[in-house]
């Protein structure tokens, strides 16, 4: 499918492909939009265990089946497809986050219709043992539990995960925004569970930049109380000592564990536009210059667009920073 983009004549223009780059997933994903289903089978055939990769065309592929009856066309015509259980979980569970979203952070999302999402998790996990997705989406839809989940039951949910992929970057961003005091947390615990996963996160793992996705968490928290107005005592909360020794810490053992000279993958892409908003906030332009250089011009709206335009922002850093493509 062609894609059309608007770039300037200098090419400084941020490119917020959603798919960032991944261009079989923007395929399947146009499939959808125009009711196939054939098109998302055969990717995520190909895709087979590649779990970074399948986790993040799992996650883009929901959003979009979410609004279509593609994921309940393929389950009908191959019920014994496991790829075609485990994106119908996931687009469960994406259908009862916008209902949430709708009802006002799920105050009125009917319980029931939770547990639905959650039985076709268990479903999928079922159909597809090894896959980790099923226990992605189960983390996620955690959230929306009125009370949380019960600790026992969590933990197992976290555990299966982790037997099957224990460094899973957005299973890990689902359990820090549950321990989030925007859901069932509080700061403290959620910066805990960050620091602690960072701490013992193999060199090259992205997951140390879970830190500074708890800052941004944090952030969002407290200026959705006060919107359109500065926060109090809150001026130095990117880069104070504690958040720019962390920002460095992050880039050591995330980056400087990477291969180098090794592309950079559609699935990183996001994590990456946290790090060098991190690195740009907590005043350290040659960390941000090497992130903005590793990005080019992939760009994330989040999370720019919490502290400002996300385009103008992207550039604008980017180039104070000296950045190269």
């Amino acid at each position: 499918m062609a894609v059309r983009r608007r770039f300037s004549s200098s090419g400084s223009e941020p490119d917020f492909d959603p798919d960032f780059g991944d261009r079989p997933l923007t395929e399947a994903r146009h499939d959808i939009v125009i009711g196939r289903w054939q098109g998302v089978r055969d990717l995520l055939h190909a895709t087979g265990d590649n779990w970074p990769l399948r986790t993040h065309r799992l996650r883009l592929l929901s959003h979009v089946a979410a609004g279509s009856t593609v994921a309940e066309a393929w389950r009908s015509a191959e019920p014994d497809n496991p790829d075609a259980a485990v994106l119908r979980a996931a687009t469960e569970v994406v259908r009862v986050f916008n209902q949430a979203i709708d009802a006002g952070r799920g105050a009125g999302v009917d319980r029931a219709r939770i547990d639905v999402a959650v039985m076709a998790c268990l479903s999928a996990a079922d159909a597809r043992p090894a896959d980790p997705m099923p226990w992605v989406s189960l983390l996620t839809v955690a959230r929306l539990y009125g009370d949380g989940v019960g600790r026992a039951e969590l933990r197992d949910w976290w555990e299966e995960l982790r037997r099957r992929d224990p460094y899973n970057i957005e299973a890990h961003v689902q359990l820090l925004r549950y321990h989030s005091a925007r859901w069932h947390g509080t700061h403290g615990r959620m910066y805990d569970f960050a620091r602690d996963v960072a701490g013992a996160a193999p060199a090259g793992s992205p997951l140390p930049v879970l830190v500074q996705i708890a800052r941004v968490e944090e952030y969002r928290y407290v200026a959705a109380a006060a919107p359109g107005r500065p926060v109090r005592g809150f001026d130095q909360h990117w880069h104070h000592e504690l958040a720019v020794t962390e920002v460095r810490r992050t880039r050591e053992r995330w980056l400087g564990g990477r291969t180098p000279g090794s592309p950079v993958a559609p699935e990183e892409v996001g994590e990456l536009n946290y790090l060098a908003h991190a690195a740009c906030y907590a005043g350290l332009p040659d960390e941000a210059r090497e992130v903005f250089t590793l990005l080019g011009r992939r760009a994330a709206r989040v999370p720019w667009s919490y502290t400002g335009d996300a385009a103008e922002q992207f550039k604008r850093w980017r180039r104070q920073t000296g950045a190269t493509s």
